[in-house]
């Protein structure tokens, strides 16, 4: 084969191959444009949900600043003089009553935000200064329940109370030893301990109270809770100074 034949065949294959490049690239060429644009778009609704989340979340803690700031708001009895311009409430049940429907604004309307969850917890508080009792327990069984453990713990502990306070005390033991067993970082095992041993207490139980003092006392012998279970042991004691 001469030099002149190679070189026409080398051009064959060369136009053949281009061709076909040129052909596949024309085939696809919507389907890589298409994949880019929605990789871009996917990218640009990532970005904008941060910046949305992220301006939500600074809207739901001011909203939830303004609950608390009602939640603290003084009270003062009918007459008694206050400074010019200082907001007060009358009652206990008045102040809660005012909050709970700030706080429930907020966790309505940013449930999915920390203030917003936050915000259901304090819900479930005030409903109880309120003395609306089932309603302070679907509140705080809701967020007993949910994924933040820390906030799940505060709600547990604030349930046990209501059930004591409601005259389900078996109720109440049962949730103080649940957290006892799981503790968290807001609600420590010696914290469910001393409550548990409290409620006791309540209940004449002098024996079982003393049994937890006694065990808290040793397994928390420099700790805050030891501390408490030694005075609750002799109360007659003289407080030591932790070293």
């Amino acid at each position: 084969m001469d030099q002149q034949t190679k070189a026409a065949l080398k051009q064959d294959n060369f136009i053949e191959v281009t061709g076909t490049s040129i052909h596949w690239a024309n085939e696809n060429r919507r389907s890589v444009i298409t994949t880019s644009v929605i990789l871009l778009v996917v990218v640009l609704i990532a970005v904008g949900s941060v910046t949305i989340y992220n301006r939500r979340s600074e809207a739901a803690a001011t909203d939830f600043g303004a609950a608390m700031q009602a939640y603290q708001t003084p009270l003062a009895a009918p007459g008694q003089q206050v400074p010019p311009g200082t907001k007060t409430y009358s009652s206990v049940n008045e102040r809660a009553k005012a909050a709970n429907e700030l706080f429930n604004q907020v966790a309505d309307k940013y449930s999915m935000t920390p203030s917003g969850k936050l915000a259901h917890y304090f819900s479930g508080l005030t409903y109880m200064e309120e003395g609306q009792n089932q309603s302070a327990e679907d509140a705080l069984k809701s967020v007993a329940n949910g994924w933040n453990k820390d906030l799940g713990g505060l709600a547990k502990l604030s349930l046990a109370q209501l059930y004591h306070q409601t005259g389900r005390d078996q109720l109440a033991v049962d949730t103080y030893n649940d957290l006892v067993a799981k503790p968290t970082s807001t609600v420590p095992s010696g914290i469910a301990q001393l409550q548990l041993a409290e409620l006791y207490q309540a209940e004449n139980k002098p024996a079982e109270a003393r049994k937890i003092y006694a065990q808290l006392s040793d397994k928390d012998a420099k700790g805050a809770a030891g501390a408490i279970a030694k005075q609750k042991l002799n109360p007659n004691a003289a407080p030591q100074m932790q070293q």
